[in-house]
């Protein structure tokens, strides 16, 4: 069963931004190819247990199993050994990106206090990344299990040739964009 919004696309979104973009082939039409969420650990260099917990949150949050990231090099400095696990990321994609992307835009963004829109930023691809500083706003997050909150960084990878395409499609998604940086 496909998502609401994956549905929403391939029968009227996909159409209207084809008219919108000028384009002459459906095929040629931006879609989003995947999301990556990602989180540093900077506790997990003394504290191994605190790798556990975001791991268990961020699965809740994406709804699927998530990696550790490891270290790639030793730093004397900052007491970090080679491969020692300092974050934590997760791919989604087709059903279960969709279904984060929906949950993204339209149940933890209007949650965020004072919130004025996310900034309008692709990088030279059509990707879009996105910095979230307390994952709190997720409806999954218990507030009395987690003792301490964290960032998150969402990236939005899309086939877009360039930042306009990109940013017609998430416009289309009704992504709020902040008003008078469009």
């Amino acid at each position: 069963m496909a998502s609401r919004l994956e549905n929403l696309y391939k029968t009227k979104l996909r159409l209207q931004l084809q008219k919108e973009l000028g384009l002459k082939n459906i095929m040629e039409v931006p879609k989003v190819n995947k999301i990556v969420l990602n989180t540093g650990v900077k506790e997990a260099v003394s504290d191994s247990k605190a790798i556990n917990t975001v791991k268990e949150v961020m699965s809740l949050i994406s709804g699927q199993a998530v990696v550790a990231t490891l270290a790639k090099k030793s730093i004397a400095g900052f007491k970090l050994k080679e491969k020692t696990p300092i974050g934590v990321k997760v791919t989604l994609r087709k059903q279960r990106m969709y279904d984060f992307l929906d949950k993204l835009i339209n149940l933890a963004l209007p949650r965020v206090k004072d919130f004025q829109g996310v900034k309008v930023s692709f990088d030279e691809n059509g990707n879009y990344n996105l910095g979230i500083k307390d994952w709190m706003m997720f409806p999954e997050v218990d507030y009395d299990k987690i003792e301490t909150s964290r960032g998150l960084n969402i990236t939005i990878e899309t086939t877009a040739k360039n930042e306009k395409h990109a940013y017609a499609l998430l416009k289309s998604f009704n992504m709020p964009f902040q008003k008078g940086k469009e």
